[in-house]
């Protein structure tokens, strides 16, 4: 089998494993003061040292939890709390279901900001909506803007528009879920005030995650308890899988320059089909994600695309593979102005640590097959 689905979930690294083993061999609470709970904290500090390297950040500003979008949630959540719900939130076209259904839910004003066809955010449009900014009407502004998207691996100017959020005396939020491990990430370059980060699509175990807090931002608990990471995330940490995160967050930078070698074979892949199809690459004209390719033939619907791989022993997806195993029409390829018939022909490729470039080839072998197959099928 060819796994060609890392923004799903990327496999797990050796690292990972084995910091995982060890930490369930302590068997204690990070929280107890007795010696098998100080083998623990060390554990789950060393786990945040690990995270916060892999981003430039200090420990004390991460803040673990239980994945990517309990990270979103607190910083919505948390932070439309603390400013008392005086707020608007400005929220991308193309962000993840996480943060856009997080978003309708925090009790506040929500504004849409759109993107080009290359998939980027229009920071004209988003200057022009704050140059007419309202304070005493709308809030403080909030923008929530991911750094690469999940779909069409399309990288967001996320610096460039927080430093015209700032201006204007904003904040925001950046959803890293898809950029750590696979592009270098510096939180002081990139300029966002909270920072949401996912262990698994790293190469780390599923159920953890964490969010990098820009200090003096505010933000306030949405779950209550017993105060762990600094009183921001109650509840006991998953202790084996923060060590699982650290490991994987550290083998994972170590790796980016094989994660940037992809991009040369995955630009040859597209080449491949290009030619011999015809096929539309999304998000192609601007800078990408080196290991992902969102592409579609109009005609050949994703679904079909999708099983005829899958029974070649080849995994690919549709879309987000978030949605409860739901293939549907892809919101962020219609935001960038595909029309629907071609978009819900889209199925996306990702690879990643354990990938060659074999994996590309017969990728486009076994697709190209299936092109053929439909080709055939419709002509008889």
């Amino acid at each position: 089998m060819i796994y060609a689905d890392y923004n799903a979930t990327a496999p797990l690294r050796p690292e990972a494993r084995d910091a995982m083993l060890e930490a369930l061999e302590i068997g204690a609470n990070p929280s107890s003061v007795h010696g098998p709970g100080r083998a623990a904290r060390k554990v789950l500090e060393t786990a945040r040292a690990q995270v916060a390297r892999a981003i430039s950040a200090i420990p004390q500003d991460i803040i673990f939890t239980s994945g990517g979008t309990e990270a979103a949630a607190l910083a919505i959540h948390g932070a439309v709390r603390k400013l008392d719900g005086t707020c608007t939130l400005i929220v991308s076209a193309i962000e993840h279901e996480a943060v856009v259904k997080n978003a309708g839910y925090a009790d506040v004003p929500v504004e849409t900001v759109y993107v080009t066809e290359s998939g980027q955010i229009d920071l004209d449009a988003l200057r022009q909506r704050l140059e007419k900014w309202d304070t005493e009407r709308s809030g403080t502004p909030i923008l929530a803007l991911m750094l690469a998207n999940n779909e069409t691996g399309v990288i967001q100017p996320v610096a460039e528009a927080a430093q015209l959020v700032h201006e204007y005396g904003g904040l925001v939020f950046c959803d890293g879920v898809q950029g750590l491990g696979k592009i270098p990430v510096n939180v002081s370059l990139l300029g966002a005030d909270y920072l949401s980060l996912s262990a698994h699509k790293a190469g780390g175990p599923q159920g953890v995650g964490a969010l990098w807090i820009r200090s003096g931002s505010p933000l306030m608990a949405v779950l209550m308890g017993g105060g762990q990471e600094r009183s921001l995330r109650s509840g006991t940490e998953n202790l084996s899988g923060t060590a699982g995160f650290g490991a994987a967050a550290e083998a994972a930078v170590a790796d980016l320059g094989k994660l940037k070698q992809l991009e040369a074979w995955r630009d040859a892949m597209e080449e491949r089909l290009i030619s011999a199809s015809g096929v539309t690459v999304f998000g192609r004209s601007a800078p990408r994600l080196p290991n992902t390719s969102n592409f579609a033939l109009e005609g050949f619907r994703a679904e079909t695309q999708v099983m005829a791989m899958d029974l070649a022993g080849v995994a690919v997806s549709s879309g987000a593979a978030c949605s409860s195993g739901k293939v549907k029409r892809s919101v962020v390829l219609a935001a960038m102005g595909a029309s629907d018939e071609l978009a819900e022909c889209a199925i996306r490729t990702s690879y990643g640590w354990r990938s060659t470039q074999q994996d590309f080839e017969q990728t486009a072998d076994v697709w190209l097959e299936a092109a053929k197959r439909r080709a055939v099928k419709e002509t008889t």
